[in-house]
């Protein structure tokens, strides 16, 4: 028997948490466990023992609040607490893919998407269609990255929330993503990143060349990362935590010690050990057993 934590996460407006909600889960589970809230109406630890695996405890409890707006992660009891968060960018920490919304911008946003949307679902590698998508959008002028990062890009509810709040507590964050760093360098020094990673543009004279300098960056890449700055840190994949919301981030989901889906495509919720898909971010602070009076909100 291994002993869990089985974290549900309502929201205490629109769906709140209630000990009917417990109970309904304890029942399919045929477990008493004791419950520890985070938040009240919002977030709850529920500790278990069971032989079952964390995927299986997570997906019986969902089948038990069927027809509820409330997630549910199963994670070890010991070692919730990472020390490494590597996020993804685009529809993760921010409510947009800013490859879309430059098509958009250009006139070129049905096509656009339609590629995004495959890559997203892994119907088709990330490589080849970041050069597709680039070579459409050859000759677009250097000043549309900055109106449309003015203009078009939105931050995901409680993305600075997670990071100051795991920062404030020694991990070290990451934006690691398979779209531009013009986007990445300010959303990073937005949200409060240590670091960040994405694919480099071409311009000459001011106008794309239709290219992006090599290695382009994306499963592996993320992978990479990971794997590189647990060396860094002196950690080991079990510290950290990598969220990402589609098949380009499988890799580096199924290496972290907690991997979370987010939001996420079908491809990725597969793999990953953990779903959120209704919560906002702040719910990567709750299944770490953070509680609501920790968050850092600046």
């Amino acid at each position: 028997m291994t002993s869990y934590a089985l974290t549900l996460i309502g929201n205490a407006k629109s769906a709140p948490l209630e000990p009917a909600h417990l109970e309904r889960v304890c029942r399919r589970l045929t477990a008493a466990g004791n419950s520890d809230w985070l938040a009240q109406g919002e977030a709850c630890d529920l500790f278990i023992d069971s032989p079952l695996s964390t995927r299986d405890i997570a997906r019986q409890a969902r089948d038990a609040l069927s027809g509820t707006a409330i997630d549910a992660v199963c994670t070890p009891a010991l070692g919730r607490r990472k020390k490494l968060l590597i996020s993804d960018m685009d529809s993760t920490v921010i409510d947009q893919e800013c490859i879309d919304e430059l098509g958009d911008a250009l006139g070129l946003g049905t096509q656009i998407r339609a590629i995004t949307a495959a890559v997203i679902d892994g119907e088709i590698s990330f490589s080849d269609a970041l050069r597709t998508r680039l070579g459409l959008m050859k000759g677009m002028e250097h000043g549309l990255l900055e109106s449309v990062y003015e203009e078009r890009i939105s931050l995901k509810s409680g993305a600075r929330t997670l990071v100051q709040t795991m920062r404030r507590h020694g991990a070290f964050c990451i934006l690691v993503s398979g779209g531009f760093s013009f986007f990445t360098q300010r959303i990073a020094e937005r949200i409060g990143f240590h670091d960040h990673q994405g694919n480099n543009l071409a311009f000459k004279d001011g106008k794309l060349t239709g290219e992006v300098t090599e290695p382009i960056l994306g499963r592996s890449a993320k992978l990479n990362t990971l794997t590189r700055l647990c060396g860094e840190q002196g950690l080991t994949p079990r510290d950290a935590i990598a969220v990402g919301d589609g098949a380009n981030d499988i890799k580096m989901i199924e290496a972290a010690g907690l991997g979370v889906a987010f939001h996420g495509s079908e491809s990725l919720r597969s793999r990953a050990n953990a779903c959120i898909d209704h919560g906002d971010l702040t719910a990567l602070l709750y299944i770490q057993g953070f509680r609501k009076s920790e968050f850092v909100r600046t």
